[in-house]
């Protein structure tokens, strides 16, 4: 079977028996280097530190589970990584300390930031270690439903996805954009993406959202068991209006090969960043950023999408700032 796969099943049971088990909930504080020593070092401090991810089946919770692995292998603290709702719930329970690293949309990071949506009125103290890989927008509905466009799904029953995820927003949002109310206009189902998938095959829900990397192992599964009785929405038009939303929207291609699709899907990306506390200690913010470019061969193997990770990108996270610690990762990395 070899070692790497071994370890990511391993990091992936730990990661759901931790979310059965005690709800994700921090295990240990972190510990890490104190004062100007903590400002200067870039190596880890001993802890342990929880990883909050997504959906079982989405590509947050594959990589949170190698991220974890990684970090556990290669430095003194010891990770476990916790399926979770996704990104609105992950910033909430890591500010509240429930989590100590969490995955994000940047839309929903920049909303917590800035205090808008979600977190209207009260910016929260997070900072970013880096900017990670792209999510694309998967718009999905069932051939027989009638649905064309977005506008088309009044009075249909679609998935907006789980409670307090970044999908939530970004559905909620192409809604509204398409000139509908998502609480009046649709039969919304706020659910996760297994049971998602579920009622696209047996009828019971016409359409959905799903904001993921490429390939989504829910999605792979929904095209190859479906074929033709399911098709992808181009929702591109509804870019000018989204980006007055939030400028860090954006255009790419599903590649058809992707889901085996008839053609090539133009949809609405967003990036993803990878987020700590304000007060996470800034020689483990630096060493574990660090530790994701050194790395990054073994975090593609877990994923295909960590291959979009990039130091180009990285730093680019406004309006959430960077982590001190991460900076200064970044910058050593830049120069070498």
């Amino acid at each position: 079977m070899g070692k790497w796969p071994y370890r990511l099943v391993a990091a992936l049971l730990a990661a759901g028996m931790l979310a059965a088990g005690c709800g994700g909930k921090r295990t240990n504080d972190t510990s890490g280097a104190s004062g100007d020593a903590a400002a200067a070092s870039c190596e880890t401090g001993e802890g342990r530190i929880t990883i909050a991810t997504g959906n079982s089946t989405g590509v947050y919770y594959a990589l949170g589970g190698g991220l974890g692995q990684l970090i556990s292998d290669n430095t003194t603290l010891r990770a476990n990584a916790a399926e979770t709702g996704a990104s609105v719930q992950n910033i909430q329970q890591l500010v509240a300390g429930d989590y100590d690293v969490a995955f994000s949309l940047a839309d929903t990071a920049a909303d917590a930031a800035t205090g808008k949506g979600p977190f209207e009125g009260k910016p929260q103290p997070i900072r970013a270690l880096t900017r990670l890989y792209p999510n694309y927008t998967h718009v999905v509905v069932r051939a027989d439903s009638g649905i064309n466009s977005v506008a088309d799904m009044r009075g249909k029953r679609i998935s907006t996805g789980s409670p307090k995820s970044g999908t939530e927003v970004i559905a909620q949002r192409l809604l509204q954009a398409a000139g509908l109310d998502p609480e009046k206009d649709v039969q919304a189902q706020r659910l996760d993406l297994t049971k998602t998938v579920d009622g696209m095959k047996d009828g019971s829900i016409d359409g959905l959202f799903w904001s993921g990397g490429l390939p989504t192992a829910a999605m792979t599964d929904l095209t190859t068991s479906l074929g033709d009785r399911v098709k992808f929405l181009d929702v591109t038009p509804l870019l000018d209006t989204m980006k007055q939303i939030n400028p860090v929207y954006d255009t790419a291609i599903i590649p058809a090969a992707t889901y085996q699709l008839p053609a090539d899907v133009p949809t609405i990306v967003v990036p993803n960043v990878l987020l700590v506390r304000e007060d996470f200690p800034a020689n483990n913010a630096c060493a574990l950023t660090k530790l994701i470019f050194d790395r990054k061969a073994d975090l593609e193997r877990v994923h295909p999408a960590a291959k979009d990770i990039t130091l180009d990108t990285a730093a680019k996270t406004d309006p959430v700032q960077l982590h001190p610690g991460s900076r200064r990762a970044l910058d050593e990395l830049n120069a070498g």
